[in-house]
């Protein structure tokens, strides 16, 4: 099979099962439980390894290593650079600081406004595309453009469905917390 063909099946596929694992297994789980059970933050863990991997569709084998710099293109590569080692600092940080098992969705206890979430109500999220924007300057193409707007369709179904378990369990604190902090970042144009 053509790589083209790979890629546009799995780019089809990917997001349909990010759907059903997050839009609905997750979604169900929240309902029932108040939180995700084990399966469930195992399927989710799933779709972010898929996504993870999914460059190595279309990846070429002789790739450079992302800290290379070439001549032409050292502007590019030091930018996609900051913005891996941001995006990736971002992530982790934030998600050692909130909990794992909070993090996963495996806990509940209280709507979390301090830290980092003063400023995003979604600072993993943030700092994981940051990281695919970082990787997508580095080796810019179509494949790897393809791989940031998937980036953003499976993110964005995984917080709907944890701002409607958060809506249900913290009602009007979240609301409020919402209207205070935007859902990814806050530009000056709508603030």
């Amino acid at each position: 099979m053509m790589p083209l063909t790979v890629y546009l099946i799995s780019a089809f596929l990917l997001p349909v099962a990010a759907f059903v694992v997050f839009r609905v297994l997750c979604r169900r789980d929240y309902q029932r439980r108040g939180r995700l059970g084990p399966f469930s933050a195992f399927l989710e863990l799933l779709i972010w390894a898929l996504y993870i991997g999914f460059p190595y569709i279309y990846n070429p084998p002789d790739w450079p290593s992302f800290w290379a710099l070439d001549a032409h293109s050292s502007v590019l590569r030091v930018i996609g650079f900051v913005c891996i080692t941001v995006g990736l600092a971002l992530a982790f940080i934030t998600m050692f600081w909130f909990g794992l098992r909070r993090a996963f969705g495996l806990q509940v206890n209280e709507l979390i406004q301090a830290g980092p979430y003063r400023l995003t109500r979604n600072p993993q999220i943030v700092g994981g595309a940051l990281l695919v924007i970082g990787s997508s300057v580095q080796w810019p193409s179509w494949y790897a453009l393809g791989w940031a707007i998937l980036y953003g369709a499976i993110a964005h179904m995984m917080i709907l469905t944890e701002e409607e378990h958060l809506l249900d369990v913290y009602g009007e604190e979240y609301e409020r917390y919402c209207e205070r902090v935007p859902r990814y970042l806050r530009f000056p144009l709508n603030s």
